[in-house]
């Protein structure tokens, strides 16, 4: 029977990347190296995350799905025979890509997997910004002749973000994080990323970056004006509370705000994957413990009856089901 699991993060040189998911998370990152991604959770080929914890432990994620999809997924649609989502932690240092995901519609046709995520923002230096989709009334035409100008940035909707704030973002929303950010990002299992524009730097290598003007202007929503970040309010009672983020039909966010003490049951039937934001969780199942503090994520496969979850401390973290 499967239980609670945890996994060893796989951590992704950036050239935009930095070092604070050591700082802000204790995180053992190879020395000298910035850091812009630890996938948390992955099954991509080449990148299966591995199981740290109980008898399990050396296997990985890709292993789970081939012997054990039906405890682990249960009703939950598997992608490309993977599990459905991707979860990562990126440190933004410097400013990302003006980039998009293919949409569902066109990803098969462009070679590429659609890819539609929610991003909470975990940190945020002062000021800082995402751009996220276009400002009210840019069209196509104008947007490729200011992307050929070295301008595209231009066009792209601006929102000052702060600690807490959550951004979902359908494939097709053309976006790029700013420079100062850490997130939390939860995303379908895919990792096709078209570049419009890179800043004119270079990459790892000392030579510049690919882009995809082409596959990009296929990919981009140009009906997708000025969108807001997720306003909802937290329900429930003193201690405990519940805030809704998303639920999209591909993955159901919530965040949880719970005071030292207090716990919840968590009886499925979905693979929902736990991911602290803030203080120290307790997860036990199956006779299975696991301590998670900030950054760090637990996996419930579907198949495992029951599972308590009792906040340590005064906590927040993120309860994300995969449907």
């Amino acid at each position: 029977m499967l239980y609670p699991l945890t996994f060893h993060p796989i951590f992704k040189e950036r050239v935009w990347g930095g070092r604070k998911l050591e700082s802000l998370y204790s995180k053992q990152l190879p020395r000298g190296v910035l850091i812009g991604e630890s996938w948390e959770i992955s099954d991509r080929p080449g990148d299966a995350s591995v199981i740290a914890n109980g008898p399990l432990a050396g296997k990985d994620l890709r292993w789970l799905v081939e012997n054990h999809a039906a405890e682990l997924l249960g009703p939950a649609k598997p992608q490309g025979g993977r599990f459905p989502l991707l979860i990562k932690i990126l440190d933004a240092q410097e400013r990302l890509s003006l980039q998009v995901h293919p949409p569902a519609h066109k990803a098969a046709e462009l070679g590429g997997e659609p890819k539609t995520e929610m991003w909470y923002v975990a940190h945020a230096a002062p000021g800082a910004e995402l751009s996220v989709g276009l400002k009210r009334g840019v069209a196509r035409a104008g947007f490729e002749r200011k992307v050929h100008e070295g301008i595209g940035a231009d066009c792209l909707h601006r929102v000052t973000v702060r600690a807490g704030d959550v951004m979902f973002l359908p494939s097709g929303r053309v976006h790029a994080i700013g420079a100062g950010i850490v997130i939390f990002e939860i995303q379908q299992n895919s990792d096709t990323t078209y570049r419009v524009f890179d800043w004119n730097r270079t990459g790892l290598d000392g030579k510049p970056r690919e882009l995809h003007v082409a596959e990009s202007l296929a990919s981009i929503d140009f009906n997708d004006f000025e969108p807001s970040l997720i306003e909802s309010r937290p329900a429930g009672g003193p201690g405990l509370s519940v805030r809704s983020l998303t639920d999209c039909g591909l993955f159901k966010v919530d965040l949880i705000a719970a005071e030292a003490g207090q716990s919840l049951t968590w009886r499925g039937p979905l693979p929902t994957i736990v991911g602290v934001v803030e203080g120290r969780l307790l997860v036990v199942g199956d006779q299975v413990q696991v301590h998670l503090s900030a950054g760090q994520f637990c996996l419930l496969p579907a198949g495992l009856e029951e599972a308590k979850l009792r906040a340590e401390t005064p906590s927040r973290f993120l309860r994300i089901e995969a449907t």
